[in-house]
Parts: structure tokens; sequence; C-alpha cells
């Protein structure tokens, strides 16, 4: 027994060195991530401190000038602006239009001043890295460091001998609510909410809550309301322009830290996760724990060959990739339902929030099922326990609220490709029965808010033009629907076309026949809005005539979304080979291909047309093509620089094409399982799959000419064995093996 007990302890020492080893060995893929590609042009990213998922991302504030006015910017950050205003402790990254940007702390020295203006210092040496940035405020002598938890921030100020304060202000903010409440809790703490919403200038609102405790007992502490003092304030104080200060005699180089928990369900539950995920202000602990969760995450896709700036380019676009969707609820698994005020606990899977589904649906879900299978099976789980909560699937969901943002009926591809894909641990049946509501309800029983159109849509097998007008903002899904309100009717039929064509597959998959007949035939309506003589999408009126002459320039014209007929008559991805066939064959279907690419109608930012490049594939002899347009897009518009995204990254949709198009496979449709192959640009991709939901181990895809000259593919290999397609099944890449691809520079 005795040697049995020694043999267990050398066992278990060995196997603990091993580990140790293992992870001394691990490379750091940290030292990839620049957070500032995307901070300008338009990208729409923050360089703040954040974890894989996490519900708090602290980032500097820079998006108001030295007289508090906002410009509108969509991000807390903004590469080159000269003054930082403080730091925001939940953001998000990549949309377009703003919102969140809240609970803004600030440093500062001398004499306390609330007038915002006092309060902004011009910034050097800046430092983002994975879960980590700090930064020295001139003004006040002042070297700023952030790190987070999943839900709690701490902040490390190094204040110089003298005067020094730290400043908790609730009216600095991105969203375009105002009103707040905050509360001193002791001489160390406070905490308080504040009403956040009105995103993309619709009527949705959130309330989101936060705990703030200091390390260090200040020399005198208070609330303030506009530029008055309140010292003595134990109650609530409510109001726009509203904070608490902390007020020290410092001496030189003194380390004061800040903690902040939050939580969408109460300031109890702020405090709880603060409590629970920073039970002390151990800075250096906290951001080696996020630094090791990043790299964690980071090194599921392990890439060889390139350059630095390419091996830069895809690991920051991994880690935009990895910021959204968010964790919900707070530690005890609590959250606020979905469109409800209702509080709620998990069923052991957490919950997420911040479904930018108009954009995300189309390659980040598709690509987390490939990669990150356990956090997609938990974000299906989330959008069918919303189902339950609020009665429809969301379209796009901000913290348990809908904003009905953008067009369409995007949950539905989302998770038939989930299903299809192979991770199956939710409810089935009943996202199912969700899917067929939000594709089927209609007035005078129910009013369809998801759908908008939808009556007509069936009923004239397209949306009539001169029936439903043009606009998009509305005050509420009420007026929208009284008003009969459509974004694009064009828009609006073909994103209808792609949901059901899902919602038909999932029925097939099921063995729903009935519906799948019905859903594929509805999928199929997208022809009634092609017009044969110009060979493009057009709007159509009521009696059946094309509406006015087409205007293909302007991205503003009524029946297009965000774009023109050309960002949305390739944009039916179901269904390829019907589209070549309507446009009479594949010399023509390739022609207007080459005529969007060559007169500058493709938009990569657009998120309609995103896949236009790897349509070449669908024509044998053209493959080359995508080839070519894919590495030019690459070359030309993604660089590793503050500008290096072209545009919003949308919550990680940019991102996701730029991961994709690097290792050299693209899903171009949601629900069909092949991916499109194009040339990598590194000479060995290493994906680790997940083996609690696929059969292989990793996946290899080997390009050993890969160069930045060698654009074309000259043969493919699966296993061993020669490819005549140029796509791969997404089964036979989760069975693993490798995909090896011979390159060289003329095609």
């Amino acid at each position: 027994m005795r040697y049995l007990y020694q043999m267990f302890i050398c066992v278990y020492v060995l196997t603990f060195l091993s580990c140790q080893v293992q992870a001394q060995n691990q490379p750091d893929y940290t030292k990839f991530v620049n957070p500032f590609i995307g901070t300008s042009n338009g990208g729409n990213t923050n360089p703040g401190a954040v974890m894989p998922w996490g519900m708090v991302s602290i980032s500097p504030f820079n998006s108001f000038d030295t007289l508090n006015v906002r410009d509108g910017h969509a991000s807390p950050y903004l590469d080159g602006r000269k003054y930082i205003s403080g730091f925001t402790q939940v953001n998000m990254s990549g949309t377009g239009a703003p919102d969140l940007g809240t609970f803004c702390l600030m440093p500062s020295t001398g004499e306390l001043k609330l007038n915002q203006p006092f309060n902004t210092s011009e910034y050097i040496n800046e430092v983002s890295k994975p879960g980590y940035y700090s930064v020295f405020l001139n003004k006040f002598k002042v070297k700023v460091e952030l790190t987070t938890t999943m839900r709690t921030s701490i902040s490390r100020y190094t204040f110089p001998k003298g005067k020094s304060n730290i400043l908790i202000n609730l009216g600095l903010g991105l969203t375009q609510k105002e009103g707040a409440v905050i509360r001193r809790i002791s001489d160390t703490e406070v905490d308080g909410f504040k009403t956040i919403g009105n995103f993309c200038g619709l009527t949705s609102v959130q309330t989101v809550y936060f705990y703030a405790k200091v390390s260090k007992a200040p020399k005198s502490v208070g609330v303030w309301d506009g530029v008055r003092k309140f010292p003595e304030m134990q109650r609530e104080m409510a109001g726009r322009n509203i904070g608490a200060y902390f007020c020290y005699e410092t001496i030189d180089n003194e380390i004061i830290l800040v903690k902040v928990g939050v939580s969408y369900v109460s300031t109890a539950n702020a405090k709880l996760n603060a409590d629970t995920e920073l039970p002390d202000f151990n800075f250096d602990s906290t951001y080696l724990t996020a630094q090791k969760a990043w790299n964690n995450e980071l090194s599921k896709i392990k890439v060889e060959g390139g350059s630095g700036d390419d091996q830069i380019k895809f690991y920051t676009a991994l880690y935009h990739t990895l910021l959204h969707p968010n964790v919900f609820n707070d530690v005890n698994g609590e959250y606020p339902g979905y469109k409800s005020s209702k509080i709620l606990k998990t069923n052991g899977k957490d919950r997420f929030t911040i479904f930018s589904l108009w954009d995300t649906y189309r390659n980040v879900h598709p690509f987390l099922s490939l990669v990150y299978p356990k956090q997609q099976s938990a974000m299906v789980n989330s959008l069918v326990s919303m189902y339950k909560e609020g009665g429809w699937l969301p379209k796009w969901e901000l913290a348990g609220t809908e904003t009905g943002v953008m067009t369409g009926d995007p949950s539905l591809p989302v998770i038939t490709d989930t299903y299809l894909r192979g991770i199956r641990d939710f409810d089935i049946q009943l996202a199912y029965k969700a899917m067929k509501h939000n594709a089927t309800a209609v007035a005078p029983d129910e009013y369809n808010i998801m759908r908008p159109g939808l009556e007509d849509w069936l009923k004239y097998g397209f949306i009539p033009d001169d029936i439903h007008n043009q606009m998009f903002f509305y005050a509420n899904y009420e007026e929208m629907l009284r008003t009969r309100a459509v974004w694009g009717s064009v828009s609006t039929s073909l994103e209808y076309c792609i949901a059901d064509w899902n919602l038909g597959q999932l029925a097939k998959a099921l063995g729903k026949n009935n519906d799948y007949k019905l859903f594929q035939a509805r999928s199929m309506l997208y022809k009634n809005n092609f017009d044969p003589s110009l060979n493009f999408m057009r709007a159509k009126k009521s009696n059946g005539e094309w509406s006015e002459k087409l205007d293909t320039t302007d991205v503003h014209s009524g029946p297009f979304t965000v774009g023109t007929t050309w960002t949305y008559t390739f944009m039916v991805a179901h269904d390829i080979p019907g589209l070549i066939k309507l446009m009479g064959g594949s010399e023509n279907f390739i022609k207007k291909l080459d005529d969007c690419f060559s007169q500058n109608h493709f938009d990569v930012t657009n998120e309609p047309d995103i896949a236009y490049p790897y349509l070449y594939n669908y024509v044998k002899g053209q493959e080359w093509k995508t080839q070519k347009q894919v590495r030019s897009i690459l070359t030309a518009d993604f660089k590793n620089s503050s500008g290096g995204l072209p545009g919003n990254d949308d919550c990680g949709t940019m991102s996701t094409w730029l991961l994709y198009s690097m290792m050299g496979f693209y899903p171009t449709c949601p629900g069909d399982m092949n991916y499109q192959l194009v040339s990598p640009v590194f000479k060995k991709i290493t994906i680790m799959l997940d083996d609690q939901y696929y059969p292989g181990k990793t996946f290899v895809i080997e390009a050993r000419a890969a160069s930045k000259d060698n654009t074309y593919i000259k043969s493919i290999k699966l296993n061993g064995k020669s490819c005549k397609k140029y796509s791969i099944s997404h089964q036979q890449m989760v069975n693993g093996g490798t995909l090896s691809f011979n390159l060289n520079d003329n095609k």
C-alpha cells in the first residue's frame, strides 16, 4: 500500500512537472496582438483591457474634447485624439453607432475641480496588450494601468507627491441617454446605476449597475452634481452630470487602486462580482490571469510563416473576433430577461449579450462553431432562451433589449448553421419552434415585430415598393408596424430568403419534410426581384411593374439597406447556381462579377457583399479570380496600423473575414457546410479541434510555397488525395487531417 502511494506521488509530481514544462514552452500569442489596429479609419475598435467575451472592458475615453463636446464617434477611443477624459468600464468594439462607454474613472492632481474641461489631459507612452492598457497623463503626471476580470476592472494609478484625486464620472459616456444615480456607501466605496440606450436613435434602453472601491481611505470623499460638492451626502443622488470623488495627499510614486464591478441586475450583484472575482487589489495577478486566458484562446489556431505583420494582423483579428458577444450573467448566474424586467438565472451555461446578428451571422458564428464550439453553443442557448423570455428570436439584442436595428431575420441562419456543424447541446425542438414562429407569425393574430412586410412578401412574392415606405428610424416597433415600414424592400426580401433557406435546411435535417418544401420554396422568392433585362436586383410595385429607374450608385436609395443594387444582386449565396442561370449562364455571371470589382462597386466593409470575392469558385476555371481578389483585398485594405481595418469591425465581422481569408477558406453562406478555398497566406496553420464536439484532434493547412507573390493554387490535396474542387466540407475538416496547397505566382 505504501509502495502504491509512493508510485502515485511520483506519477503526480511527474505529471505536474510535465504540465509546467508545457506551460513554459507554450508560445506567447498575445505578443502578436496589436489592439490599436482599427482605432482609426472608422474601425471603431478600442485598445482597452478586456477578457475574452468579457462583460467589462475598460478603455481610454477620448471621444470628448476639452469642452465636453462629443462628435458622435461610435467608439470611446480614436487614435490621434489629443486629450483623454477618463477610462470607461463597459464598451463595445467595432459597432457603427455609439452606446455604452460608461462609468468614467479619471485620476487628477492639484485642487479638486469638477468642471469637466479641467479633468482632461494630453497623454504619452500608451501600451496596449490583451488584458492590459497603460498610459501617462501629462497634465497630472499620473501613470495609469488597467486590467480586468470577466466582470470587474482594476485600475492602478501611480501619483506624484501632492494633492491627488480619483473621480468617478457618470455624466460622460457614449450613450445617448442621460440620467444616473450614485450612492456613497463608505469612505472607500460608492455604487449606483445609469440608464443607457437609444442605440441607432431607437428607443431601447438598458440599466447598468456598478460598485467601486478604492484601495486607500481618502482624506476627503463625497459626491457631486454639476460643479457642486456634497461631502456629507450619504443617500442616493440622481442627476445627469453626477459622480463621486476621493481626495488624497500622496507621496511621490504612491500607488492607489480602484476596482469596479459591473452588473445588469443590481448594485448588490455588482459588488458580488467585484468581491468574488477581485477579493483583493492584486493588479499583477489579475493581469497575469487575463493574459493566460487570452493566450489560451489565441493558441487554438497556430500559424507559421508569413511576415511579422501578417502574424500580427492575424492574431489581432482573432482577438477582435473574441470580444463579442459578451457574457451577460453575474457570478451568481443572474441576468435580466430579454424584453423583460424579470431577473432570471442561467441554466448552467453563460448567458451572452450584444448580438449584432445582421453582421455576425455571415461569418463570426460559423467561425466560433468551428474553433470555439463551447462558447457558440452557449450563445445559441442564449438566443433560444430569449425566445422563451420575450416571445421572439432577436434581431440585434443589446443588454437584454431588442434594438430592432438592420434587416432580415438573422437568428435563423445562426441556429441552423450551428446545428448542422455538429453542435447539438441545446434544445433544438424549442429552437425550431422559435424559428418557425419568427418566420410565420402574421397579423391579425400577431404582429411580426421581427419581419416587417412579411404578409405582403408572402402575398406578392416580393415586398411592394409602393406599399411600404423606406424609412428606418422609428420611435418604436408599434410605429414601424402601424406605418408598414420596411427598411429596404429588396434588401429585406433577400434577407428573408436566406433565413427561410436555413429554416428549410434545418427542417430537412429534423425530418420535417413538409416544412422543408415550404421554406425551400420561399427561399427562391429572390427571383421575383431579379430583372433579367438588366441582370440586377430591383424593387417592384404591387401591380408587378418595376419601380422607377434603377439607381446603381446611391447607397441611400430606398429599396436597398446601406448599399446599392450592386451590394445585393449577388447576395443569394444559398442558390448561386440558380442566380447563374437567371443571369443567362456562367459567362454573363462572371462578366457581371468582374464589373462589380473593376468598377469599384464592391465594398469589403459592407456585410451583404462580403462573400463576393469567393463567388468565382462557383464557375469552373474561374477560381483564380477568387485567389486574385482575396489576396488583393488582404494586401490593400488590412494593415498593421491604427487604420488597418477598412471600416467598422462590426463586432468582429471584418476581422473574421480576414481570419478565414488568411487561412485559405471561407463559408460563403451560413447553413451551407462547404467552405470555398483560396490560397493561404501562411506556410502552415493548425486548428485545434474541440474533442467534445468533433472527432478530429487537429486540422492542418499546409502551403509550403506560401509567399506574397505565390497567390495562385496549382493543386490541392486532402490527406494525400487530390481534390478536384475548390471547396471542402465542414465535416471533412472536423474529422481532422491535412489540407495541402501547391502555390505559384502564375494563374
